[in-house]
Parts: structure tokens; sequence; C-alpha cells
């Protein structure tokens, strides 16, 4: 800022010194001008301050963004795998359930011919014993032979091991159908498990994708907001880049008027007809502009008021030097109007102003007065520099 604030007063101080160089004074503007172009400046700098900060604002808020996008295409991925993977868990425990069902219903049939194997066993048995046993027996008596005895203890023998054995195997088989129930049954278990680890999985990154798009949602809002702030401190810069150049045209203006002012012819004091209320307001002007100044400082400004009256690029009474359109900034600020309103002037400020008007002068011909920047060179009273 401060760069920006000394190119405009070197600048200035370069067009003034070609517009003087008779005099070797680098006039820059009249104290309200230069104070209004520097107000504007500054401000104009603070507004680009805060555009550059937005900016960057708006640059990080954009990053935050994209980079919540990828995270949120990451876990859209995420939740199509996890989703996909439930599914197949799903399916794999569906027919895990349809082989179960099967199974079960292959364990019925052979509970059922266990039954009824030993059921067919039970009624030969029972048969036996209704002969009261004697059917074994007359077998054996009515045997003619040896061979046949064998052949009858042998057929009975066979009867029997084959019941044994087919017991035996409907028995071994319905064990093994129920190895296989309980191993499809535990399998369906750790499918479960899994089923619910993939649906907190599917939950948790699902509410992660609801976080993250509200998150973009409101980066979303918080860019809409730095575009319309960032906008809106452009069209405010446009606005004082106006001002700044309507600013310096009134500058140039003064300029000239003032080398104008100094080339112009000038009314003796004698030719100068004070108007009743003359001094009052000028000794009034004189406490606003420079009522903490030293006595010379007083009398400086008084100068420049009767100077411009003896000048005929200016108006050729107090009144009209004084109230002329953006000239002293007293009048503008309406501190004049409320120091004429209590008569604020001190006997020193009057006393000034009876001197300038009585044709006392200590600054010459000088018409303007501001106080000190950069690159103005003149005479130097107080807190001021008149030229």
């Amino acid at each position: 800022m401060r760069r920006l604030q000394k190119t405009a007063v070197l600048l200035a101080a370069v067009i003034l010194a070609g517009a003087f160089s008779s005099e070797d004074i680098k006039v820059e503007a009249t104290s309200s001008t230069w104070q209004q172009i520097q107000k504007e400046q500054q401000e104009k700098n603070e507004l680009q301050n805060q555009l550059n900060q937005e900016n960057d604002n708006l640059e990080n808020l954009k990053g935050e963004q994209n980079s919540l996008k990828g995270q949120l295409n990451n876990l859209n991925g995420q939740l199509t795998e996890v989703s996909n993977n439930l599914a197949d868990l799903e399916q794999q425990i569906a027919d895990k359930e349809q082989e179960i069902a099967d199974t079960q219903d292959s364990l019925e049939e052979a509970k059922a011919t266990e039954e009824w194997q030993y059921e067919c066993m039970v009624i030969r048995v029972r048969d036996m014993y209704e002969r009261n046993e004697t059917s074994y027996i007359n077998a054996l008596l009515n045997a003619q032979s040896f061979d046949q005895v064998l052949n009858a203890a042998d057929f009975f023998e066979r009867i029997a091991a084959y019941d044994q054995k087919k017991l035996k195997e409907f028995e071994e088989n319905r064990q093994l159908i129920e190895e296989e129930e309980a191993r499809l049954q535990t399998e369906k278990a750790e499918l479960d498990n899994l089923k619910l680890e993939a649906e907190a999985e599917k939950s948790k990154v699902s509410g992660l994708i609801s976080q993250t798009s509200n998150n973009i949602a409101k980066y979303a809002g918080d860019i809409s907001e730095a575009e319309q702030r960032a906008l809106a401190y452009e069209a405010e810069i446009k606005k004082k880049e106006d001002n700044l150049e309507t600013l310096r045209k009134k500058l140039a203006e003064e300029i000239a008027m003032s080398q104008k002012a100094a080339n112009a012819t000038w009314r003796d004091i004698s030719d100068i007809s004070f108007e009743e209320g003359d001094r009052y307001l000028l000794a009034n002007l004189i406490y606003c502009e420079a009522g903490g100044e030293p006595y010379d400082g007083q009398l400086a400004v008084a100068s420049v008021v009767i100077n411009r009256v003896r000048s005929s690029v200016y108006p050729n009474t107090v009144v009209g030097v004084i109230y002329q359109n953006k000239q002293f900034s007293p009048v503008a600020s309406g501190r004049l109007e409320l120091a004429l309103a209590a008569n604020k002037a001190t006997s020193r400020c009057y006393q000034a102003a009876d001197e300038a008007m009585s044709g006392v002068t200590n600054v010459g011909n000088c018409v303007y007065f501001r106080t000190p920047v950069e690159g103005l060179t003149g005479i130097s009273i107080g807190g001021h520099i008149f030229y």
C-alpha cells in the first residue's frame, strides 16, 4: 500500500514540477482534493487487499470442495463394493438355506427309513416268538441231513445279519446327514455374521456419503457467498477508480488554476471593499483551519483567503472565496457553520483576520495550503505547507 501511495505522490509531483518549473514548486493538490485522493486511494488499496484475501479464501474453499468431491467418489466406490458384497452374501445365505432345507428333508427321509427298517426287524423277531420258536426248532428237527440243518441255521443267521447291517447302514447315513446339517448351519451362521458386518459397513459408508455431500453443499454455499463478496469488492474498487479519476481531473484543474492565478492580475488591497461580516467569517474560518497553529500559521491561512480575493482567478469577495465549491473542507464538513453559530474564533484569529485584510501577508502570493506530504515544497509554517 505504501508503495502505491508513494508512486501516486511521485507521479503527481512530476506532473506538477512541469507545471511550476519556473518556481521549482512541486504542487500536488489543494488540501481538500489531495486528502480526498489519499483517502480514496487508501480505501481502494484496502478494498484490493480484501479482494485478494477473498480470492485466496475462494481458492481454498474450491480446493476443499474438490477434495471432498474426491472423497465422495471414493465413498461411492466403497458403497458400490459393499453393496455388491452384501448382495453376494444374501445370495449365499439363500443358497445355504436351500441346502439346509434339502438336507433336513434328506434327514427326515433317512430317519423314516431307519425307523422302517427297525420296525421290520422287530416284526420278524416278534413273528418268530409268536410261532413259539417252533419254526426254527422244527426246521432243525425236520432236516433230513446235517447239511439241511446247517442251511437252516445259516438262513436264520443271514436274516438277522441282514437286518443288523441295514439298520447300521441307515443309522450311519442318518448321522452323516445330521453332520452335514450341522456344518451347513455353522456356515450359515458365519454368513449371517458377515452379512451383519456388511450391513454395518454399508450404513457407515452411507452416513459418510451423506455427511460429505452436506459438506460439499455447504462449501458450495460458502463459495457462492465468497464470489458475491469478491464481486462486491470489484464493484467498489471500480467505483473508487472512477472517483480517483474524477479527483485527478479535479487536481489537474486546480493545478491549472494555481498556475493561472500565479500569472493573473492582482488587485491592490486598497481596491478591495470588505463587507460587514467578512471579519467575523474569516476569523472563524481561521479557527477551523488553524485554531491550534501558532499565530504565524493563522495569519498565513488568512493571507491565502485574501490573496484569492485579490486574484482575478477567484471570486472577488471574502464570502465568495470561502464558500467557493469544494475549496475549504470546514465548509463542506459543517465545522465552519458550527463555529459561526458559537463564534469560536479567538482574539488571535481576529487579529490575524485584521492584519490580512489590511494587506499583511507572510506567505507572499500563495493561494493554497495543506498538511505536508512527500514531494510538496513551499513555505512551511506550523503544520501546513503554503504554495
